[in-house]
């Protein structure tokens, strides 16, 4: 339908997007977060007999409408129709239908009395005519912004919406001040042929349209499911303990961001319990002031006037006692006894993601296992011997001549040519007696090709 699809007039239409992202055009796609319904109450069956005529009709964008069902047509949600304009007919797709869109009117304040009319299920002409107008509306954007541009004009077109038979076009546009484009209208009643309607949108609904990626990382609120724009005020980010910084606080309409209303409530039943940042207490040191407030930890720094560089954290339940003795005409004794001192916790990283070394580990544990391959009496400095194996635990032994480098074999030759009975003394009386050991040659076995 109007997201691009090739499904127009399908009622179980679905463009196939149902990442979170959504659809790609944020239009009138079942998929799309705001323009989404779920009807609760389709499974549960209408216990009057008469059945509320009344439909909900989106259209692109975020704008719906309600119409009349005076020829009582077989419409559900998805359904493609025709309705009453001014002038011509559009085209919109049904998004709700039965009691619920009673609910709905009532909610928006809808009345009953002079409604406008569905005309028909749209048909095949009706839909060709409605897409080749949605197919021009980026042309004829940039088109557009390029009259508001030569005629001198501070606004900006944000998005172009045509009538479903094309009669009429709407310009959406923002602008800080009030603009006079009555010479602009006729420059575009002359350009596109058609009747011209210029409606001027707040820059949060200019974000909602336009959409894009917040500081969070996700995608805009206002152009997924927030529908309802409340005033954000400065009050809200030092309730919150925040810096005043435009540049972290507003997003990108420009304005301040709508989360900082989110969590507001919980900020405002929390600080009830605080005293007022404006308290002062008199110590027997001085007067000392409130610096600065942790809600989570539910503390509260002061500082004493002669001395605002040295701060001193309190819990609620102390400043409150302070306050009392205040209030009898005693003083408090010195911030620095009140203090109490943190244990610091020791926190334990078991992912070991701090750990600048944790990429050396291999290395380390590579030298280790050369270090235990080398001989014992070099590790602990040549004073202490091996202990002796016995004789069935020993290995086969090799002539002391083979295992020798050349260098090693020259110098042992002339210490025999010197003292030939040395090597003799220093063997133990074991290990002359003892004789190499023969191994047998052990083949590889032959490969069973029937394995």
């Amino acid at each position: 339908m109007s997201c691009g699809c090739k499904t127009s007039g399908d009622s179980s239409h679905s463009c196939g997007t149902k990442s979170a992202i959504g659809c790609e055009n944020v239009d009138t796609c079942g998929n799309s977060y705001k323009l989404s319904v779920f009807d609760w109450l389709s499974n549960i069956n209408n216990p009057s007999q008469s059945k509320f005529d009344f439909v909900e009709v989106r259209f692109k964008n975020d704008r719906k409408l309600f119409y009349k069902n005076v020829h009582n047509l077989p419409l559900h949600i998805g359904s493609v129709v025709t309705v009453e304009s001014s002038p011509g007919h559009d085209i919109g797709v049904v998004s709700l239908t039965g009691e619920l869109v009673k609910i709905q009117m009532k909610k928006k304040r809808a009345s009953e009395e002079n409604p406008l009319k569905v005309y028909r299920i749209a048909n095949q002409k009706d839909v060709e005519v409605w897409q080749q107008s949605r197919a021009k509306e980026e042309s004829v954007k940039i088109q557009a912004r390029k009259i508001a541009y030569a005629l001198h004009l501070e606004m900006k077109i944000t998005d172009v919406e045509f009538q479903g038979d094309g009669q009429k076009v709407t310009f959406y546009y923002t602008a800080d001040n009030r603009v006079d484009f009555r010479q602009l209208i006729k420059e575009y009643a002359a350009a596109f042929r058609t009747k011209i309607d210029m409606k001027q949108i707040g820059f949060r609904q200019e974000a909602a349209k336009v959409g894009g990626i917040g500081s969070c990382g996700r995608e805009l609120c206002c152009s997924t499911w927030l529908t309802d724009f409340r005033s954000v005020n400065t009050n809200a980010a030092r309730y919150q303990q925040l810096s005043i910084n435009p540049q972290k606080l507003a997003g990108q309409c420009g304005k301040l961001k709508c989360c900082l209303n989110y969590e507001l409530d919980s900020y405002l039943d929390a600080l009830s319990d605080f005293p007022s940042s404006s308290t002062s207490l008199d110590t027997e040191k001085g007067r000392a002031f409130c610096i600065k407030i942790d809600v989570f930890k539910k503390r509260m720094w002061f500082a004493y006037v002669d001395n605002s560089l040295a701060w001193h954290d309190l819990d609620v339940q102390e400043v409150k006692r302070l306050i009392a003795l205040n209030k009898k005409g005693e003083k408090a004794p010195p911030l620095e006894d009140l203090k109490v001192q943190d244990i610091p916790t020791k926190s334990v990283d078991l992912i070991q993601e701090s750990n600048i070394e944790r990429f050396d580990r291999r290395n380390r544990n590579q030298g280790k296992n050369q270090n235990r391959r080398k001989n014992p009496t070099q590790q602990s400095g040549g004073n202490e011997r091996p202990k002796q194996k016995s004789q069935s635990e020993r290995p086969a032994q090799k002539p002391q001549g083979e295992n020798r480098k050349p260098q090693q074999r020259n110098q042992d030759n002339q210490q025999e040519r010197r003292n030939p009975n040395a090597e003799n003394q220093n063997k133990p009386k074991n290990a002359q007696n003892q004789q190499p050991k023969k191994t047998k040659k052990k083949f590889q076995p032959k490969r069973d090709d029937n394995a």
